[in-house]
C-alpha cells in the first residue's frame, strides 16, 4: 500500500481554498470577508457559501468586442432582457428571473465525454480562463415570433471542441442543462423530458458562428439568461441555445433534443430560421422586436445565411427549418 507522507508546508486536500475563490485574486480578497460572514449565518451549508460568493471571473469583463459581428438595430436594453426569459426549469412563463436566482452556479462542474480522446471534468471558472474570451452583437430569434439583439461575452464554441479532440468517428455533440429538482420547480414538472438536451453537428459547432456565453452586457451572464455557461447559435430558433451547460457529449448519432422530445410535430433538430416555413400554430414572415416593440420581417437563417447556408446543402430533404 502507498502511504503518502506530506512534508510540513502541504495542505491536506481538504483544507485546501476551494476552486471558486482560489482562481480570481479579486474573489479571494472579497471572498474571504465574504465566508466570515457566510459562516456565521446558521443552517447555510458549504455548498451555498460558495455559491453565494461574488462571481470568480467578473474581473474578466467587460472583453474586447469583435467588430466582425454587428446588428442591424438597436441592442436590446439589459433590463428588458434580464426580465423578459424563457427558461422551463424555473417556469413556462416569461417571468422567471426571481426564481432563477435560486440557481446556484458555484461550484459548477463541466463534463467533457463520449467519443473523446480524453474524457475530462473542469470547473468552470478554471474553462472560462483559458479560453480566449470577446463580445460578439448577435440577433436572438425566439421560435414564438419575438426577437432581441444581444451583446454577448464568451468564446467560440469550436474551441471548446479542439479541447475536447473528438475522435474522427464523432459526428455530433449533445449538450445537456443541470438537474436539480431542488432549485428548479419547473423540474419537478415531471412530463417534460428533463435534463434539457441539445444537439448539433460537429460541422454546425466548429461553424465560427457557434459561441458559449459566459458574459452579457460587459459583465458575467446573468442566472436568468443561462449562467454560467449557455450556447448561443443566432441562424436557429432561440430553443437550441440550451442555458446552464453542464455536458458535452460527443457522439456518432443524432442527439433528440428537449422539444423535439416532447412535441415532434412542432419541433425538430435543425431548428434553422425560415420566414417561409411557419410554425404550426403561427406565421414566421415577421417577428416582434422586445426592444423597441416594432415588427419586423424574419430574415433566412436570422440574417446569417452567407456563414452557415453551406452547412446544409445536400440536406434539403431534411426538415430544416423547425
Amino acid at each position: 500500500m502507498h502511504i503518502t507522507r506530506r512534508r510540513g508546508w502541504e495542505l491536506p486536500e481538504a483544507l485546501a481554498t476551494p476552486e471558486a475563490v482560489f482562481l480570481s485574486r479579486r474573489a479571494l480578497l472579497a471572498g474571504a470577508a465574504g465566508i466570515a460572514a457566510l459562516a456565521a449565518v446558521p443552517g447555510r451549508g458549504l455548498a451555498q457559501r460558495v455559491a453565494d460568493l461574488p462571481d470568480p471571473t467578473r474581473d474578466l469583463y467587460p472583453v474586447r468586442r469583435n467588430e466582425a459581428f454587428t446588428l442591424d438595430r438597436p441592442v436590446t436594453d439589459e433590463a428588458i432582457n434580464n426580465a423578459y426569459n424563457n427558461f422551463y426549469e424555473f417556469g413556462s412563463s416569461k417571468t422567471v428571473a426571481r426564481a432563477a436566482q435560486a440557481l446556484r452556479v458555484r461550484p459548477w462542474t463541466v463534463k467533457i465525454d463520449g467519443m473523446v480522446e480524453t474524457p475530462m471534468e473542469l470547473g468552470i471558472d478554471d474553462l472560462v480562463r483559458r479560453m480566449p474570451l470577446e463580445e460578439r452583437l448577435y440577433r436572438h430569434r425566439c421560435v414564438e415570433a419575438w426577437s432581441m439583439a444581444i451583446p454577448w461575452s464568451g468564446f467560440p464554441l469550436a474551441k471548446l471542441v479542439a479541447l475536447a479532440r473528438p475522435l474522427s468517428s464523432a459526428t455530433h455533440v449533445e449538450m445537456q442543462t443541470f438537474l436539480d429538482s431542488t432549485v428548479a420547480s419547473g423540474q419537478r414538472q415531471t412530463w417534460y423530458p428533463w435534463p434539457y438536451t441539445e444537439g448539433l453537428t460537429l460541422a454546425e459547432a466548429t461553424n465560427d458562428l457557434a459561441f458559449l456565453v459566459t458574459g452579457a452586457y460587459g459583465k458575467p451572464v446573468s442566472k436568468q439568461m443561462g449562467a454560467p455557461l449557455r450556447l448561443a447559435v443566432p441562424w436557429k430558433y432561440g430553443f437550441k441555445s440550451i442555458k446552464s451547460i453542464v455536458r458535452f457529449h460527443f457522439t456518432d448519432k443524432r442527439p433528440k433534443s428537449f422539444w423535439e422530445a416532447l412535441q415532434p410535430a412542432e419541433y425538430g433538430f435543425w431548428a434553422n430560421v425560415n420566414p417561409k416555413v411557419p410554425h404550426p400554430r403561427w406565421s414566421q414572415e415577421s417577428e416582434e422586436d422586445i426592444g423597441t416593440k416594432e415588427r419586423r420581417p424574419t430574415l433566412l437563417f436570422n440574417g446569417y445565411g452567407e456563414h452557415v447556408a453551406h452547412l446544409y446543402k445536400g440536406l434539403e430533404k431534411e426538415r430544416l427549418w423547425a
